[in-house]
């Protein structure tokens, strides 16, 4: 009887995770059309941004439940296959490090080799499972070979945070962990934008993000500042912005998730992209899969936090696909056994 109520519960609390995902994702399509209105504003990236995150965590819920160990490996070679891919056809300056396709490379790898890392905790068979982390390992070496230093080096971060979580029995503890990491390079990153740093600290960062990248953030932050209740409107950015009018081949992004959604959509866009993250975070919290597995979607998905938050990520519909992919396949029900699949 206490097992039956305990699986009640259990459902209960899956059930109202799922209804706050609605809601968030529901509040993330209108708020653009809001703010849009009456601004000559094109929601429709952020509108299919969010059809690929809603579609994506949909089939991870599906297939995870079905194939626990076989979904996650072929959304990790799907992965691994567009990053690889996605350099060749990225020729000219508008594609290469520290703008343009850089960002979304990097975000591949890194769920490519949580996925693989998911697999891996999934799977009973140490032989397979030590394979599987094997291939995790060759997805940060590809990330060397493609040219994607910080792709190489976050999918190497996903793979060490993964080996860790099998030695922590507290999931709620490493979220927040992880939680508090990703507020902190969203506040370092609004705080270079804002010129707030020392000037020691801000010189010495200025270096590996560009001089051109950190125009864009602040000119970003300038454009929030006028317009904090409605942003400028979503795709408005390029058109107010001089320093992306000034790129050689502009692309009308600032290169930073929190603050493109506070330049175009305002404060409310802000809030709402930090909500999704959370309710993420939630979900994983009340996931009925194994805290290893829990915990390295969670390092993926922060990962790519912390790459979007410094570049151009999530502006590419494999990478929001990915993303809810990635959450979908770590928050799946397992399939009772014994239970028909058809």
């Amino acid at each position: 009887m206490t097992s039956a109520a305990g699986t009640d519960a259990d459902s209960d609390r899956r059930n109202v995770s799922d209804a706050v995902g609605v809601m968030v994702l529901g509040a993330c399509a209108v708020w653009p059309l809001l703010s849009a209105a009456g601004r000559d504003g094109r929601p429709e990236g952020v509108l299919l941004a969010v059809l690929a995150v809603a579609a994506g965590y949909a089939a991870g819920r599906m297939s995870g439940s079905l194939w626990p160990v076989a979904a996650p490996c072929a959304g990790a070679l799907a992965g691994l296959a567009s990053a690889v891919a996605m350099p060749q056809v990225a020729t000219g300056s508008r594609f290469t490090t520290p703008l343009g396709q850089a960002g979304a490379v990097a975000a591949l790898l890194v769920l490519a080799a949580g996925c693989m890392c998911c697999a891996a905790w999934a799977t009973p068979v140490p032989a397979l499972r030590f394979g599987l982390r094997t291939l995790a390992a060759g997805i940060a070496v590809t990330g060397a070979a493609v040219g994607s230093a910080v792709g190489c080096a976050a999918s190497a971060a996903v793979l060490l945070s993964s080996l860790a979580a099998g030695r922590m029995s507290r999931r709620g503890a490493g979220l927040a962990g992880l939680a508090l990491t990703a507020a902190l390079v969203a506040g370092a990153v609004w705080a270079v934008a804002a010129n707030a740093l020392p000037a020691g600290l801000t010189a010495a960062l200025t270096g590996p993000l560009t001089e051109r990248r950190v125009q864009l953030w602040r000119d970003a932050l300038h454009l929030a500042r006028r317009n904090s209740a409605l942003g400028v409107g979503p795709g408005r950015f390029g058109e107010l912005s001089g320093a992306s009018s000034a790129t050689v081949l502009p692309d009308g992004r600032p290169h930073s998730a929190p603050l493109q959604q506070a330049a175009e959509q305002g404060l409310v866009g802000v809030l709402l992209l930090s909500a999704a993250f959370c309710w993420i975070l939630y979900a994983l919290w009340r996931s009925a899969r194994r805290t290893p597995v829990v915990l390295t979607a969670g390092a993926a998905l922060t990962a790519l936090a912390v790459v979007a938050a410094v570049g151009d990520a999530l502006s590419f519909t494999a990478v929001s696909a990915g993303a809810g992919l990635l959450a979908g396949l770590a928050t799946a029900r397992p399939w009772p056994a014994g239970l028909p699949r058809s």
